[in-house]
């Protein structure tokens, strides 16, 4: 069973993270929120660092890269097989970002090799395909200009010619698109088998088939780069292909689906560090003005603020345990498609919404530049939306809930 109490093992990730955040990103935030696109050099360091960590073993699988699906539990009820309850990667990581997270969501999509899409490696690939790729960044391009939140609906397509398969079609919002040193596309071998045909290819960022269009200027998350591609008669590799080269009638997408298994609860660690960043901040400010949370008092007695403040905290932590959850079932080989999209629900919409209360609770201090609340609020929209919006999030717990297939509950 899960215990909720952070591992000893990973303390010293944590407050490395933690340390990170604060000396070396926070500083440097509201910075490179004015410089968008520009690459923040400061985090080659905090790279340097996590690579050094996880080449230890002190980091235990620190950040997006090493997040993957362990099959130690498979089977046996997620109890982790003979080895026992496994506390592994995908916790470590949500952990890990959490704490880089309450520094700068931004920033934290910049660092290198830590990318969605190396998330997204670590979900499918072979093991020989992990190892090609060792520690090399990689962006992750699934939206399309006509697809929206239906990635079932992809129409880039992949043809395959003999030794390679030839990519042609769109994608938009690649975070780190232009950064990263490859990008998985996902596209299908097939439009008229459906989603049964989707797949996930490896592409080279220098391949001359894939044409960086723009550089999106966004809301928040000003920090990390968000692009637009074209494919056009884009060459790649047939051994560059994700999993399973065949199209399979039945469960053909789930290969391609784990992907969202392991980046969801990284996303929802994402919300959580930020939202805990804005409860921290308005805890030290409404206490400079005698306003504190009496946690032996019922709330309805104490002031607005305070029990505005002590509801926020509960909603942080509901949305901080589903998080928990859902990486540990991964790490114990269970299947947890299900709690991956309740923790990134949850904690997409309580993220936005303690966001927004802190800069109303704080007033003019909250909305100025002051203080780093308002950019947090402009950030923390996006965490409610990619990697599947609050309503997709939705869907696909009602589905597993009930039993339906995606046919059956649109």
């Amino acid at each position: 069973m899960i215990d909720l109490e952070v591992p000893r093992k990973m303390i010293p990730l944590i407050e490395q993270a933690r340390g990170f955040a604060e000396e070396v990103m926070r500083p440097i935030s509201r910075k490179y929120d004015r410089a968008e696109h520009e690459y923040p050099r400061e985090l080659d360091l905090v790279s340097a660092v996590i690579d050094g960590l996880s080449a230890s073993g002190t980091g235990q699988g620190a950040g997006a890269a090493t997040a993957t699906r362990d099959a130690a539990g498979a089977g046996d009820g997620g109890r982790g097989g003979r080895g026992g309850v496994r506390n592994g990667a995908n916790l470590s990581s949500v952990l890990s970002i959490m704490e880089t997270c309450r520094g700068d969501v931004g920033l934290t999509l910049s660092i290198p090799r830590q990318g969605l899409g190396n998330a997204a490696i670590g979900a499918v690939a072979s093991e020989e395909q992990k190892a090609r790729y060792g520690n090399r960044w990689a962006a992750m391009a699934i939206t399309e200009p006509d697809t929206g939140s239906d990635s079932g609906a992809i129409r880039t397509t992949a043809v395959k010619d003999g030794d390679s398969y030839v990519l042609n079609g769109e994608k938009i919002f690649v975070t780190a698109g232009d950064r990263a040193e490859l990008v998985v596309v996902w596209a299908t071998l097939d439009r008229s088998l459906g989603k049964q045909a989707i797949k996930s290819f490896v592409v080279e960022r220098s391949n001359p088939g894939l044409k960086l269009v723009r550089l999106e200027h966004k809301l928040g998350i000003r920090a990390s780069d968000t692009a637009a591609f074209h494919l056009d008669n884009c060459r790649v590799p047939a051994g560059d292909l994700l999993g399973d080269p065949e199209i399979r009638i039945e469960g053909g997408f789930g290969g391609a689906m784990q992907t969202f298994d392991n980046t969801r609860p990284l996303v929802a660690a994402m919300a959580c560090g930020l939202a805990r960043g804005c409860l921290d901040t308005v805890t030290e400010l409404l206490a400079a003005q005698g306003v504190r949370v009496d946690h032996d008092r019922p709330l309805n007695t104490q002031s607005a603020a305070a029990a505005r403040l002590g509801a926020m905290e509960a909603e942080y932590q509901a949305a901080y345990l589903l998080t928990l959850r859902a990486a540990w079932l991964a790490d114990n080989g269970t299947p947890n498609s299900m709690e991956a999209s309740m923790a990134k629900a949850k904690a997409g919409r309580t993220c936005v919404d303690i966001a927004l209360a802190c800069v109303e609770l704080c007033g003019a201090t909250g909305y100025g530049e002051g203080e780093l609340l308002e950019k947090w609020a402009r950030d923390s929209k996006i965490l409610d939306i990619f990697e599947g919006t609050q309503q997709i999030q939705l869907l696909v717990v009602a589905r597993r809930l009930l039993g339906l297939s995606s046919s059956e509950l649109k």
